[in-house]
């Protein structure tokens, strides 16, 4: 499959079960999705700057909370809390270049099913996530393993378009103050963000906002010059 015909039927397919009368059902496991990379995000942010990740835990209801500690400065907590908000625009950018190229594209997604799979072993604390994770790992392995490289491009390719109208479509969480969850009320990420290097908390969310466009732009031109090489090569072919 042509790898922009892959993303094109991956954006209609997205956006077409948003206006569906039970595209919330079939959305429903994207919307999860979302919620694990970006509480990933706030994860590996953390191990990056050097706390401790103890804990993950995904709800039914689409929140979700990590447990990370450490003795950081104020600038490795907003990074921390900012790893979370910027976390599905930085996946979405490198798996759309990934989906360009067949064998990368198999190779992705049999890394990510992998991770996953490690995710629920090492992090994974509650029955609910370590079910829903643990099932989209083995299904993505299975489809690594067993499709064929159409289906591996447009997989991926869905997985960085559900990404990245993520991005869009929880946006307001960018502008939030407090964060309603499983657990209760507390304190959002900008608003962590905002404790940890003053300013108002808008204005972190303005700029992870913004840094999640220009990643998601970068993504889109490398994917775009990707696919054109791969059209070449098979016109050439």
């Amino acid at each position: 499959m042509n790898p922009r015909v892959a993303l094109i039927i991956a954006s209609i397919f997205s956006l077409v079960i948003i206006f569906l009368p039970y595209g919330g059902i079939v959305g429903y496991p994207l919307l999860l999705l979302s919620t694990i990379v970006h509480e990933m995000g706030h994860g590996i942010a953390g191990l990056i700057v050097g706390y401790n990740f103890h804990s993950f835990n995904l709800y039914a209801d689409g929140s979700g909370a990590a447990l990370i500690s450490g003795s950081g400065g104020r600038l490795s907590q907003a990074v921390t809390s900012a790893g979370g908000l910027v976390g599905p625009a930085f996946t979405a950018a490198v798996f759309f270049p990934l989906a360009a190229r067949p064998r990368l594209a198999r190779a992705a997604l049999v890394l990510v099913a992998v991770f996953f799979l490690l995710t629920c072993i090492i992090w994974v604390r509650n029955i609910f996530g370590f079910t829903f994770i643990a099932a989209i790992g083995v299904l993505l392995l299975f489809i690594s393993i067993k499709a064929n490289n159409s289906v591996n491009q447009f997989a991926l390719a869905l997985l960085a378009v559900q990404l990245t109208i993520s991005v869009f479509v929880r946006a307001d969480y960018l502008f939030t103050k407090v964060a309603m969850t499983s657990k209760g009320a507390m304190p959002s990420d900008v608003a962590q963000i905002q404790a940890a290097l003053i300013l108002p908390y808008w204005f972190w969310g303005l700029v992870c906002g913004a840094i999640s466009v220009a990643v998601l732009i970068l993504g889109l031109r490398s994917f775009w010059r990707n696919s054109r090489v791969v059209i070449k090569n098979n016109s050439n072919g």
